[in-house]
């Protein structure tokens, strides 16, 4: 679940702006030097935005919690169905079946409760990847609002998320990773029931 989030964050767009670099006046020239313009870039660490930003970790524990309960489920009902087998295998053995239809009943009803099991499995983890995705999408919708608001400030042209060696080289005076980290934990407000699943924060 982790690493979905994680991967999510690979999704956050640059974002357009222009900055001027001032001109500089010398002391006898007639007239002002043109402007230099350039780009104007930053980046965040996405490892520290995932340990850091409080909905990153709010999900991420929310979702490992689904997730083991969801095995948890599943493990029960299989040691369940393995007993219903080891107990037909037993009166199998035995001869307790009194007729050739009893014992089709039996293992019929033994194969439907393993489809059935088969059908929660892909059901709770269906469940679990929508939830993953819908956060996934909160996740950079929440972002991606709040830098469109820090940015009006800063005016950067780009800014870039930094994962693994997907940019190779970075001057860490364009990390503005504290700054992003700090302004979304303000903003961050965790929903009721997050609050409740997680035990209140």
């Amino acid at each position: 679940m982790k690493k979905i989030l994680f991967l999510a964050l690979g999704a956050i767009v640059a974002l357009t702006a222009c900055s001027n670099k001032p001109a500089e006046n010398t002391e006898n020239a007639e007239a002002a030097e043109p402007e230099v313009t350039g780009i104007k870039v930053a980046y965040v660490e996405v490892d520290s935005l995932m340990t850091q930003y409080e909905f990153c970790k709010d999900y991420n524990l929310l979702l490992n919690q689904k997730g083991e309960n969801a095995q948890k489920t599943l493990a029960e009902k299989q040691r369940a169905l393995q007993s219903h087998a080891n107990a037909l295998q037993k009166k199998y053995e035995s001869n307790g079946f009194t007729t050739r239809d009893e014992l089709e009943r039996a293992q019929n009803q033994l194969a439907r409760e393993q489809q059935d099991l088969a059908e929660l499995e892909q059901r709770l983890m269906s469940e679990l990847a929508n939830e993953q995705q819908q956060l996934t999408m909160e996740m950079r919708d929440s972002i991606q609002a709040f830098l469109k608001t820090y940015n009006k400030a800063k005016k950067y042209d780009y800014i870039f998320s930094r994962s693994g060696d997907n940019i190779l080289l970075a001057n860490p005076k364009f990390d503005i990773t504290r700054d992003v980290v700090s302004g979304l934990n303000k903003r961050y407000k965790a929903k009721p029931e997050v609050k409740q699943a997680l035990g209140a924060k």
